[in-house]
Protein backbone atom coordinates (compact mmCIF):
# COMPACT_ATOMS: atom_id res chain seq x y z
CA UNK A 1 0.00 0.00 0.00
CA UNK A 2 1.24 3.54 -0.42
CA UNK A 3 2.29 5.18 2.07
CA UNK A 4 0.02 8.57 1.74
CA UNK A 5 -2.66 6.26 1.11
CA UNK A 6 -2.31 4.45 4.53
CA UNK A 7 -1.97 7.62 6.45
CA UNK A 8 -5.25 8.76 4.77
CA UNK A 9 -6.65 5.14 5.69
CA UNK A 10 -5.41 5.65 9.41
CA UNK A 11 -6.85 9.28 9.37
CA UNK A 12 -10.19 7.92 8.19
CA UNK A 13 -10.04 5.41 10.90
CA UNK A 14 -9.32 7.94 13.89
CA UNK A 15 -11.93 10.38 12.51
CA UNK A 16 -14.34 7.61 12.64
CA UNK A 17 -13.49 7.23 16.31
CA UNK A 18 -13.93 10.61 17.23
CA UNK A 19 -16.96 11.17 15.54
CA UNK A 20 -18.66 7.95 17.66
CA UNK A 21 -17.34 9.04 20.72
CA UNK A 22 -18.51 12.87 20.01
CA UNK A 23 -21.89 11.36 19.44
CA UNK A 24 -22.09 8.90 22.30
CA UNK A 25 -21.02 11.54 24.50
CA UNK A 26 -24.29 14.48 23.11
CA UNK A 27 -26.12 11.22 23.81
CA UNK A 28 -25.14 10.58 26.96
CA UNK A 29 -25.51 14.17 28.73
CA UNK A 30 -27.77 14.85 31.08
CA UNK A 31 -28.32 18.18 29.24
CA UNK A 32 -29.85 18.32 25.69
CA UNK A 33 -27.67 20.10 23.31
CA UNK A 34 -28.85 23.04 21.41
CA UNK A 35 -28.41 23.23 17.57
CA UNK A 36 -25.55 26.36 16.81
CA UNK A 37 -27.24 29.79 16.00
CA UNK A 38 -26.41 31.63 12.94
CA UNK A 39 -23.34 33.59 14.29
CA UNK A 40 -21.87 30.11 15.60
CA UNK A 41 -22.23 29.12 12.00
CA UNK A 42 -20.99 31.98 10.73
CA UNK A 43 -17.80 31.87 12.74
CA UNK A 44 -17.07 28.43 11.53
CA UNK A 45 -17.56 29.41 7.71
CA UNK A 46 -15.30 32.81 8.18
CA UNK A 47 -12.26 30.35 9.63
CA UNK A 48 -12.60 27.41 7.82
CA UNK A 49 -12.74 29.36 4.63
CA UNK A 50 -9.76 31.19 5.11
CA UNK A 51 -7.61 28.63 6.85
CA UNK A 52 -8.12 26.33 3.48
CA UNK A 53 -6.44 29.30 1.77
CA UNK A 54 -3.60 29.62 4.19
CA UNK A 55 -4.38 32.58 6.86
CA UNK A 56 -5.00 29.89 9.85
CA UNK A 57 -8.27 29.37 11.33
CA UNK A 58 -7.48 28.89 15.62
CA UNK A 59 -6.71 32.76 16.34
CA UNK A 60 -9.63 34.19 14.31
CA UNK A 61 -11.79 32.05 16.10
CA UNK A 62 -10.46 33.12 19.57
CA UNK A 63 -10.80 36.82 18.76
CA UNK A 64 -14.28 36.05 17.15
CA UNK A 65 -15.75 33.98 20.03
CA UNK A 66 -14.26 36.41 22.46
CA UNK A 67 -15.78 39.90 20.99
CA UNK A 68 -19.26 37.93 20.72
CA UNK A 69 -19.06 36.22 23.73
CA UNK A 70 -20.07 32.97 22.45
CA UNK A 71 -18.21 30.69 24.82
CA UNK A 72 -16.73 31.36 28.55
CA UNK A 73 -12.80 31.73 27.71
CA UNK A 74 -11.94 28.23 29.38
CA UNK A 75 -13.31 26.22 26.90
CA UNK A 76 -12.61 28.08 23.99
CA UNK A 77 -9.39 25.72 23.71
CA UNK A 78 -11.66 23.02 24.20
CA UNK A 79 -14.61 24.48 21.93
CA UNK A 80 -11.57 25.12 18.86
CA UNK A 81 -10.02 22.00 18.93
CA UNK A 82 -13.68 19.72 18.96
CA UNK A 83 -15.20 22.32 15.87
CA UNK A 84 -12.21 22.09 13.63
CA UNK A 85 -11.81 18.94 13.40
CA UNK A 86 -13.61 17.54 11.09
CA UNK A 87 -13.00 20.70 8.43
CA UNK A 88 -9.20 20.20 9.09
CA UNK A 89 -9.88 16.56 8.34
CA UNK A 90 -10.90 17.20 5.10
CA UNK A 91 -8.42 19.77 4.02
CA UNK A 92 -5.84 17.08 4.84
CA UNK A 93 -7.30 14.96 2.28
CA UNK A 94 -8.08 17.25 -0.60
CA UNK A 95 -3.79 18.90 -0.15
CA UNK A 96 -2.08 15.74 0.70
CA UNK A 97 -3.27 14.04 -2.89
CA UNK A 98 -2.73 17.83 -4.78
CA UNK A 99 1.16 18.34 -3.60
CA UNK A 100 3.87 16.13 -3.17
CA UNK A 101 5.77 15.40 0.11
CA UNK A 102 8.43 12.73 1.28
CA UNK A 103 6.26 9.98 3.37
CA UNK A 104 8.89 9.25 5.69
CA UNK A 105 9.11 13.20 6.85
CA UNK A 106 4.93 13.71 6.33
CA UNK A 107 4.39 10.42 8.64
CA UNK A 108 6.93 11.11 11.57
CA UNK A 109 6.05 14.88 11.90
CA UNK A 110 2.48 13.82 12.35
CA UNK A 111 3.07 11.43 14.64
CA UNK A 112 5.30 13.48 17.20
CA UNK A 113 2.37 16.59 16.77
CA UNK A 114 -0.53 13.85 17.96
CA UNK A 115 1.67 12.78 20.42
CA UNK A 116 2.36 16.24 21.56
CA UNK A 117 -1.84 17.60 21.87
CA UNK A 118 -2.19 14.04 23.21
CA UNK A 119 0.03 15.24 26.65
CA UNK A 120 -1.38 19.18 25.79
CA UNK A 121 -4.78 18.61 26.11
CA UNK A 122 -4.49 16.54 29.13
CA UNK A 123 -3.25 19.37 30.87
CA UNK A 124 -5.37 22.41 29.17
CA UNK A 125 -8.66 20.75 29.94
CA UNK A 126 -7.80 21.43 33.66
CA UNK A 127 -7.08 24.23 33.58
CA UNK A 128 -8.91 27.13 35.72
CA UNK A 129 -10.08 30.08 33.48
CA UNK A 130 -7.47 32.70 34.39
CA UNK A 131 -4.91 30.01 33.72
CA UNK A 132 -6.36 30.04 30.18
CA UNK A 133 -6.65 33.71 29.72
CA UNK A 134 -3.19 33.88 30.33
CA UNK A 135 -1.41 30.77 28.27
CA UNK A 136 -4.18 31.73 25.07
CA UNK A 137 -3.23 35.75 25.72
CA UNK A 138 0.42 34.70 25.81
CA UNK A 139 -0.12 32.31 22.49
CA UNK A 140 -2.12 34.79 20.54
CA UNK A 141 1.05 37.37 20.81
CA UNK A 142 3.18 34.33 19.73
CA UNK A 143 0.89 33.59 17.01
CA UNK A 144 0.66 37.59 15.69
CA UNK A 145 4.64 38.22 16.39
CA UNK A 146 4.75 34.91 13.73
CA UNK A 147 1.89 36.20 11.27
CA UNK A 148 3.93 39.39 11.25
CA UNK A 149 7.41 38.10 10.50
CA UNK A 150 5.93 36.20 7.79
CA UNK A 151 4.03 39.11 6.22
CA UNK A 152 7.28 40.97 6.28
CA UNK A 153 9.40 37.56 4.97
CA UNK A 154 11.73 38.16 7.66
CA UNK A 155 12.16 34.11 7.35
CA UNK A 156 14.14 31.73 4.55
CA UNK A 157 12.31 31.46 1.70
CA UNK A 158 13.13 27.41 2.22
CA UNK A 159 14.49 24.99 -1.02
CA UNK A 160 12.87 22.45 -3.36
CA UNK A 161 13.36 19.47 -1.20
CA UNK A 162 10.15 17.91 -0.35
CA UNK A 163 12.02 16.00 2.97
CA UNK A 164 14.52 15.80 5.19
CA UNK A 165 16.48 13.31 6.99
CA UNK A 166 19.07 12.95 9.57
CA UNK A 167 19.52 15.51 11.87
CA UNK A 168 17.09 18.15 10.16
CA UNK A 169 14.33 15.11 10.48
CA UNK A 170 15.16 14.87 14.63
CA UNK A 171 14.74 19.01 14.41
CA UNK A 172 11.28 18.37 12.65
CA UNK A 173 10.12 16.13 14.56
CA UNK A 174 11.15 17.51 18.39
CA UNK A 175 9.43 20.77 16.82
CA UNK A 176 6.21 19.50 15.68
CA UNK A 177 5.53 17.71 19.30
CA UNK A 178 5.81 20.94 20.97
CA UNK A 179 3.59 22.85 18.07
CA UNK A 180 1.01 19.68 18.72
CA UNK A 181 1.39 20.47 22.06
CA UNK A 182 0.85 24.38 21.77
CA UNK A 183 -1.83 24.13 19.41
CA UNK A 184 -3.82 22.89 22.39
CA UNK A 185 -3.58 26.31 24.12
CA UNK A 186 -4.52 27.99 20.76
CA UNK A 187 -1.38 28.70 18.62
CA UNK A 188 -2.35 27.09 14.85
CA UNK A 189 0.40 25.49 13.00
CA UNK A 190 0.14 26.59 9.82
CA UNK A 191 2.51 30.28 10.46
CA UNK A 192 4.91 27.65 13.00
CA UNK A 193 5.32 25.00 10.47
CA UNK A 194 5.24 27.11 7.24
CA UNK A 195 9.00 28.76 9.69
CA UNK A 196 9.88 25.18 10.25
CA UNK A 197 9.18 24.04 6.70
CA UNK A 198 11.33 26.72 4.97
CA UNK A 199 14.21 27.29 7.77
CA UNK A 200 15.01 23.34 7.03
CA UNK A 201 15.22 23.74 3.52
CA UNK A 202 12.14 22.29 2.47
CA UNK A 203 9.51 23.87 -0.06
CA UNK A 204 7.17 26.16 1.55
CA UNK A 205 4.27 24.39 -0.47
CA UNK A 206 5.70 21.35 1.85
CA UNK A 207 4.15 23.20 5.07
CA UNK A 208 0.30 22.70 3.50
CA UNK A 209 0.03 18.65 3.59
CA UNK A 210 2.38 18.66 7.15
CA UNK A 211 0.37 21.12 8.45
CA UNK A 212 -2.98 19.69 7.39
CA UNK A 213 -2.03 16.26 8.11
CA UNK A 214 -0.20 17.32 11.64
CA UNK A 215 -3.92 18.99 12.39
CA UNK A 216 -5.90 16.56 11.51
CA UNK A 217 -4.53 13.67 13.44
CA UNK A 218 -3.86 15.72 16.58
CA UNK A 219 -7.19 17.28 16.75
CA UNK A 220 -9.25 14.29 17.09
CA UNK A 221 -6.72 12.81 19.69
CA UNK A 222 -7.06 16.12 21.60
CA UNK A 223 -10.50 16.48 21.03
CA UNK A 224 -11.07 13.29 23.02
CA UNK A 225 -9.40 14.45 26.02
CA UNK A 226 -11.56 17.76 26.03
CA UNK A 227 -14.78 15.94 25.83
CA UNK A 228 -14.10 13.74 28.52
CA UNK A 229 -13.49 16.48 30.73
CA UNK A 230 -16.62 18.73 29.46
CA UNK A 231 -14.07 21.39 28.59
CA UNK A 232 -15.81 22.66 25.41
CA UNK A 233 -19.00 24.07 24.59
CA UNK A 234 -20.71 21.46 22.05
CA UNK A 235 -23.01 23.66 20.27
CA UNK A 236 -20.45 26.47 19.68
CA UNK A 237 -17.96 23.28 18.82
CA UNK A 238 -20.84 22.06 16.34
CA UNK A 239 -21.59 25.55 14.75
CA UNK A 240 -17.93 25.29 13.47
CA UNK A 241 -18.39 22.17 12.27
CA UNK A 242 -21.55 23.07 10.38
CA UNK A 243 -20.39 26.29 8.74
CA UNK A 244 -16.37 25.09 8.23
CA UNK A 245 -17.00 21.86 6.39
CA UNK A 246 -19.06 23.65 3.04
CA UNK A 247 -16.47 26.69 3.45
CA UNK A 248 -13.48 24.57 3.13
CA UNK A 249 -14.86 22.90 -0.13
CA UNK A 250 -15.35 26.80 -1.18
CA UNK A 251 -12.08 27.31 -0.73
CA UNK A 252 -10.43 24.70 -1.88
CA UNK A 253 -12.09 24.21 -5.13
CA UNK A 254 -13.92 27.50 -6.55
CA UNK A 255 -11.86 30.12 -4.57
CA UNK A 256 -8.76 28.28 -4.30
CA UNK A 257 -6.49 31.65 -4.50
CA UNK A 258 -7.44 35.13 -2.81
CA UNK A 259 -5.02 38.49 -2.51
CA UNK A 260 -4.84 38.03 1.28
CA UNK A 261 -2.31 40.71 2.56
CA UNK A 262 -4.88 42.77 3.69
CA UNK A 263 -6.60 40.41 5.28
CA UNK A 264 -3.56 39.25 7.30
CA UNK A 265 -3.14 42.27 8.47
CA UNK A 266 -6.27 42.84 10.15
CA UNK A 267 -6.18 39.49 11.34
CA UNK A 268 -2.74 40.42 12.89
CA UNK A 269 -4.36 43.55 14.48
CA UNK A 270 -7.66 41.75 15.69
CA UNK A 271 -5.07 38.92 17.61
CA UNK A 272 -2.83 41.47 19.33
CA UNK A 273 -6.20 43.48 20.71
CA UNK A 274 -7.66 39.45 21.72
CA UNK A 275 -4.25 38.69 23.37
CA UNK A 276 -4.42 42.39 25.32
CA UNK A 277 -7.90 41.92 26.24
CA UNK A 278 -7.40 38.60 27.69
CA UNK A 279 -4.34 39.11 29.45
CA UNK A 280 -6.32 42.28 30.88
CA UNK A 281 -9.23 40.06 32.14
CA UNK A 282 -6.54 37.46 33.96
CA UNK A 283 -4.43 39.95 35.47
CA UNK A 284 -7.35 42.51 36.48
CA UNK A 285 -9.51 40.08 38.42
CA UNK A 286 -7.91 37.83 41.66
CA UNK A 287 -7.03 34.38 40.78
CA UNK A 288 -9.92 31.68 41.11
CA UNK A 289 -10.78 28.46 42.26
CA UNK A 290 -10.39 25.79 39.52
CA UNK A 291 -13.37 25.43 37.80
CA UNK A 292 -15.36 22.50 37.63
CA UNK A 293 -15.90 21.36 33.65
CA UNK A 294 -19.12 22.47 32.35
CA UNK A 295 -22.04 19.89 31.59
CA UNK A 296 -22.49 18.90 28.43
CA UNK A 297 -24.51 21.51 26.51
CA UNK A 298 -23.98 24.10 28.97
CA UNK A 299 -23.76 27.82 27.25
CA UNK A 300 -23.24 31.16 28.50
CA UNK A 301 -26.89 32.39 29.10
Amino acid sequence: MNPITGLLAALAAITALFVGGWARSITAAKTKARFPNGLEIFIGALTNFFDALGIGSYAPTTALFRFFRVVDDRVIPGTMTVGHTLPSVIETFIYTTVISVDASTLLTMIGSSSLGAWLGAGIVARWPKRKVQIGMGIALVVAASLMFMTQMKLFPGGGESTGVSGIRLVIAIAVNFILGALMTIGIGMFAPCMILVSLLGMNPKVAFPIMMGSAAFLMPVASIRFIREQSYSPRAAFGLLVGGIPAVFLAAYIIKELPLEMVRWLVIAVVIYTSASMLWSAFSQRSTPAAQPLATGAELP
